[in-house]
């Protein structure tokens, strides 16, 4: 059983909208978690329930198994305590009340990739400097298209779940009832990072529910998304909760000084003794050095976490770039020497590697049908299309008509009798793709998935080669036993994948939304703002370094602060900064460049 502060203890007592507020790690979590199984035991009627709201499954995860852990929570509490992500709970009341909106009964979902899809042909007609009215425009035209798409083909953006539910909520009082007669009690972590139509939501959602806020001021990482600075204060305005501080009480991290160093990097002044917990190191600006020295840091960090005997540790490299997620992700894949390879998951955008592993998916289908091929170019060019997400590049889009064209002269030449054009780059697609076709697949779904991978990557074309080598950003059979059991049951029901497509589809959607994800364990990669939410045992945070022509920096690639510089607006970069340090429970090391250091690390003047 965990032991209460004075605080906390006051908390579950007080009844009434809440506004709890707290540094990471000082308890925020668990008192709201306890005070939900307290609410589960006197205050509600049955069939309802407590709802639990966080942006990040990471952190439904980790409260998830919280509540299994916490020996004070009865069985029966347990069962009431719903907790799930703002998009899964927002995406049940549009595929139930869409209709409302004009949406039709039946919607689907459009993943992020198949967005980046459908809306790359708007996006790449902009060049990358844009005025404000352009800027205006652009925005206008995705946002019309997202609305089609969900109005006429009831396809269903993520970026339309909250809206759409601020929309029915606030349009239908017989719908806003029934929600909070479900959940009288919403608990909403990470509150100051709601953006304008989340908060529109939870409007509407505290006139009939009592709410139950956790946040922390300093730690509102996501203002690029709409998260406004008065976040807080438009809660009290509207709701005037009760408000409790736990700001200096520290759970996570006892007994080192992280947090301490966290604060002190938000005001830029630092104590000149050291602190416990805390290591910062410098490396020398050049790839091997810099990589030799993060290595030499993770061997070293991974030894004490196993003599350490604990049997499901974690260790976080946080970068501050996609680009240099990948890079890492890299290194350990083939570290330099005789250093052997370093076990790891790498957390990557994922949009190229769904989409390649869509195209896989469909080549382990029967091929036995004239239609087989031209589906499988359309699944080629919709990868080349939506494989940089919401940035989508001119190279992108060429590339895929590219392929459309080559495959449309060469199947026009062999209509006619003729030989495909020799120069032509589907000459090689073609090769790799009947080599697939001639794959005696096996029913084992692992072993002919990584049979037909193996053939794009070895084989004579580089698009297909470059898929399968993203497709290894993704272990198959790790999307859950729902995915074994439906490609299993495919196989015996039909003796072939006839749908693989549309279960591995599916299974992108279902681990979108899933709440089953256990939290990371061993050596993790990831960009610094997908660790909010996360805690490891031990964290590494490795940045890049400065280019140097003639002894000046010519570049400044991948910092922390981007370009290093004192110019830039810091107050964004501490918070973020911060985040990333506060995430270890027992230590946390920095390593930056010895020649240009991160500004964020000395004392302002």
């Amino acid at each position: 059983m965990v032991e209460l502060s004075p605080k906390q203890k006051e908390i579950i007592a007080t009844d009434g909208h809440l506004l709890v507020t707290g540094e990471p790690g000082s308890g925020k979590t668990t008192v709201s978690i306890l005070k939900a199984a307290r609410i589960a035991h006197e205050r509600l009627r049955p069939g309802q329930k407590v709802l639990f709201l966080s942006f990040a499954r990471a952190t439904v995860s980790r409260v998830l198994e919280a509540i299994d852990d916490e020996d004070g929570i009865s069985r029966e509490a347990r069962k009431v305590i719903e907790v799930d992500t703002y998009h899964s709970f927002f995406w049940r009341i549009v595929k139930t009340h869409g209709y409302l909106l004009g949406f039709p009964r039946r919607l689907s979902i459009l993943t992020p990739s198949n967005e980046a899809i459908a809306l790359s042909v708007i996006r790449t007609g902009y060049k990358s400097k844009l005025t404000e009215d352009q800027k205006k425009e652009k925005r206008q035209r995705e946002e019309d298209e997202r609305m089609r798409l969900a109005k006429e083909e009831g396809r269903i953006c993520f970026d339309l779940f909250a809206p759409s539910v601020g929309e029915i909520l606030h349009g239908s009082e017989k719908v806003k009832r029934l929600i909070s007669t479900a959940f009288p009690f919403i608990i909403l972590d990470e509150f100051q990072d709601t953006n304008a139509s989340q908060w529109h939501v939870v409007k509407a959602l505290g006139v009939n529910s009592t709410l139950i806020s956790l946040a922390d001021p300093e730690q509102r990482i996501f203002d690029f998304i709409g998260a406004h600075p008065e976040r807080l204060k438009h809660l009290q305005d509207q709701f005037h909760p009760a408000e409790f501080d736990l700001t200096g009480e520290n759970h996570r991290s006892k007994g080192t000084d992280i947090l301490i160093f966290g604060n002190d990097l938000l005001k830029g002044k630092f104590r000149d003794e050291p602190y416990a917990g805390v290591e910062i190191d410098v490396f020398e600006s050049n790839l091997n050095q810099a990589f030799a020295t993060l290595t030499g840091h993770v061997l070293q960090a991974r030894a004490r976490l196993i003599k350490s005997g604990k049997k499901r540790w974690s260790l976080a490299v946080l970068v501050p770039t996609k680009k240099m997620t990948r890079q890492v992700s890299d290194s350990f894949r083939a570290p330099f020497g005789k250093v052997p390879p370093i076990g790891h998951s790498a957390a990557v955008d994922m949009e190229a590697a769904i989409l390649g592993a869509e195209l896989i998916a469909f080549l382990m289908q029967p091929h036995n049908d004239a239609r087989h091929l031209p589906a499988f170019v359309d699944l080629l060019c919709d990868y080349f299309r939506g494989r940089d997400g919401d940035a989508p590049t001119q190279t992108g889009l060429a590339k895929a008509q590219t392929v459309r064209s080559a495959f449309e002269k060469c199947h026009a030449a062999k209509a006619k009798g003729e030989p495909f054009p020799k120069k032509s780059i589907f000459v090689a697609v073609q090769a790799v793709y009947d080599e697939v076709c001639a794959l005696a697949l096996t029913g084992d779904h692992d072993a002919d998935w990584r049979a037909v991978r193996l053939i794009l990557e070895r084989g004579a074309c580089p698009r297909l080669n470059e898929i399968a080598d993203e497709v290894k950003n993704i272990r198959l059979l790790d999307r859950g036993t729902q995915l074994r059991q439906a490609l299993a049951q495919d196989w015996r029901d039909n003796g072939a994948y006839r749908n693989a497509l549309d279960i591995t589809r599916l299974a992108f959607v279902q681990e979108h939304f899933s709440t089953s994800q256990k939290p990371e364990t061993g050596i993790v990669v990831m960009n610094m703002h997908k660790a909010k939410g996360k805690q490891f045992d031990a964290v590494i945070i490795f940045e890049g370094w400065p280019v140097r022509v003639r002894r000046k920096i010519v570049s400044n690639p991948n910092r922390i602060i981007r370009s290093n510089s004192r110019d830039e607006g810091l107050s964004q970069a501490r918070q973020n900064f911060r985040v990333s340090v506060t995430r270890a429970k027992q230590r946390t090391t920095i390593l930056t460049p010895k020649d240009d250091p991160c500004v964020l690390l000395l004392p302002d003047a």
